[in-house]
């Protein structure tokens, strides 16, 4: 038998282009490594201290000898680390998909291992040639008839959500000013871990949870309990047909990038009708530059939206003329950590 290389494939193998093309081209075996875990609870029951792949194995429900392969993967990805005679022990990294770390990752990296998320990336390659999603063809039900009828993907699609919305709201609350809205409406808000933070934030705001039915059925703790309860009430529909009226603002916080061009248009225009003469629509979004700058985050958000729902991420300007379309004008474009706050005003 021929000597095997101890270096890894990628320096012992490949050199320049080809070796960063085989680094993008196996960037899925990556991902799905990171979704078993998360899926497996693999750092739920570990800590900073070694634990054997069988502890590990036995408390999670796994197969000794292939967990262990998982974790020896998981060393390569710095998420856990390996002492020798000791075992596995959980990284700062890796401690980011306990399902309770303040910064916790784990639902959404779930998410992303799921067949709806995975399995329709895969045919990216169609939805170019058409210019439309693929979910349907590859389902055989549209993506939001899908999810009501998977109430368990659903779910799961939702904590996703909220983890990567944690990450992001923050800094839209730091670096947009919310000061003077008396009344605002959190359209298509989830559980309403945003809103919550704002009503902390700002003590004279009242807000409106605005979601599906079966949504808004969880809402976070924090609108449920103390003065932001008394400032917040929750109220199920669907905002393709009407969103509450009578507020000064209405926040659309990653959501028209669900949408088409006339579907987003669509929802604005209902927000558009309800809206009180001064007021304002809020869309809080991760923009493509209009230039050449890179930004991978956007571009490649924005492929998921296509395939996924025939969505898109936008720049400055097609949001200024999904805008017009439905009777607003944009005003300005307040940029914040990771995403921006995109403010329109009736025309």
């Amino acid at each position: 038998m021929a000597n095997v290389p101890t270096a890894p494939l990628t320096r012992a193998g490949f050199s320049g282009p080809a070796l960063r093309l085989y680094e993008l081209i196996t960037a899925s075996w990556v991902a799905s490594a990171v979704s078993a875990a998360a899926e497996l609870g693999v750092a739920d029951v570990m800590t900073a201290e070694p634990r054997s792949a069988e502890e590990i194995a036995a408390e999670i429900g796994a197969d000794p000898e292939t967990l262990h392969r998982l974790l020896r993967a998981c060393t390569d990805l710095e998420l856990v680390d390996l002492v020798p005679g000791r075992g596995f022990a959980l990284t700062g990294l890796g401690r980011a998909l306990r399902g309770d770390a303040p910064d916790s990752m784990r639902a959404y990296a779930r998410w992303m291992g799921t067949r709806a998320e995975r399995s329709t990336m895969a045919y990216l390659a169609d939805a170019v040639r058409t210019g439309g999603p693929v979910f349907e063809d590859v389902h055989g039900i549209p993506v939001w008839s899908y999810m009501r009828n998977a109430p368990g993907t659903a779910a799961l699609f939702d904590r996703g959500m909220t983890d990567i919305s944690a990450q992001l709201t923050r800094s839209i609350v730091d670096e947009y000013d919310f000061g003077g809205i008396e009344c605002l409406v959190d359209v298509g808000g989830g559980h309403g871990r945003l809103l919550s933070l704002l009503l902390e934030a700002h003590p004279r705001m009242r807000g409106v949870l605005f979601d599906r039915p079966e949504v808004i059925a969880r809402p976070e703790p924090a609108l449920t309990r103390g003065d932001v309860a008394t400032r917040c009430r929750v109220e199920g529909g669907d905002f393709l047909e009407g969103v509450p009226a009578g507020a000064d603002a209405y926040l659309l916080a990653s959501v028209v990038h669900n949408w088409n061009d006339e579907d987003a248009a669509r929802i604005l225009s209902r927000c558009r009708e309800a809206v009180a003469p001064r007021g304002r629509v809020l869309l809080a979004e991760v923009l493509v530059p209009e230039g050449p700058e890179p930004a991978p985050t956007a571009t490649l958000m924005d492929l998921s939206m296509l395939v996924q729902c025939g969505g898109k991420q936008r720049t400055e300007r097609q949001f200024a003329d999904l805008l017009r379309d439905s009777g607003f004008r944009l005003e300005r474009i307040v940029p914040a950590q990771g995403i921006a706050v995109v403010e329109g005003t009736p025309a």
